[in-house]
């Protein structure tokens, strides 16, 4: 199945929508943090990506890697990623990410961004079907992937979150990183990255 990348424009950020949020979160783990790294890390970066970005795969193909071995896992960083879909298929892959058990959400979600071209950009390509291969390596048949992708409350809530981070770190594009309070756009080296984050990159 094609899905049409028409781009996903989100009524005017309306506050009453952050509560309903927060709840569900509460009430889906589906919506609940995805994040590497240890919890008491002296510094938290969130990342606002959309998995149709293709800025977005650079960081993660090119940079993730060394900011995972030398600043995460070393537990200097703690990564937070958040969904920020650009379009309706970045969409079903983030509903899709979401439905698997949180630790193969980060492996699922570098593999998207490993095949992008093939899944995304390819011109006639079975974007759902492409999709559905990649989540079985992950554990995720094509039954459990279209019922996943059928759930209008889990979409709902991907796009809650979007909206939640326009509001909350005035996020206009992907990828952008939040170091503090302090968004920074566009796809990082990893020089940059450690310098934004204040912690020594050896």
């Amino acid at each position: 199945m094609s899905i049409a990348r028409r781009s996903l424009l989100l009524a005017a950020p309306s506050a009453a929508l952050v509560p309903s949020l927060a709840r569900a979160q509460a009430a889906d783990p589906r919506l609940g943090e995805r994040s590497a790294g240890k919890p008491d890390a002296p510094v938290t970066v969130i990342e606002y990506f959309s998995l149709t970005c293709s800025h977005c795969a650079t960081f993660h193909l090119q940079t993730w890697p060394q900011v995972k071995s030398r600043l995460v896992d070393t537990g200097k960083v703690r990564m937070v990623w958040r969904d920020f879909p650009l379009d309706q298929l970045a969409l079903a892959a983030a509903v899709v990410a979401r439905s698997l058990p949180a630790e193969r959400y980060e492996g699922f979600v570098s593999a998207l961004f490993a095949s992008q071209d093939r899944w995304a950009f390819a011109r006639g390509a079975d974007n759902i079907g492409e999709i559905a291969k990649i989540a079985a390596l992950a554990g995720m048949n094509r039954a459990q992937v279209d019922a996943a992708l059928a759930d209008q409350a889990l979409q709902r809530g991907i796009l809650e979150a979007r909206l939640k981070g326009q509001q909350e770190h005035n996020v206009t594009s992907t990828p952008t990183f939040v170091f503090g309070n302090r968004p920074q756009p566009g796809a990082l080296s990893y020089e940059r990255f450690a310098e934004l984050a204040g912690v020594s990159g050896s």
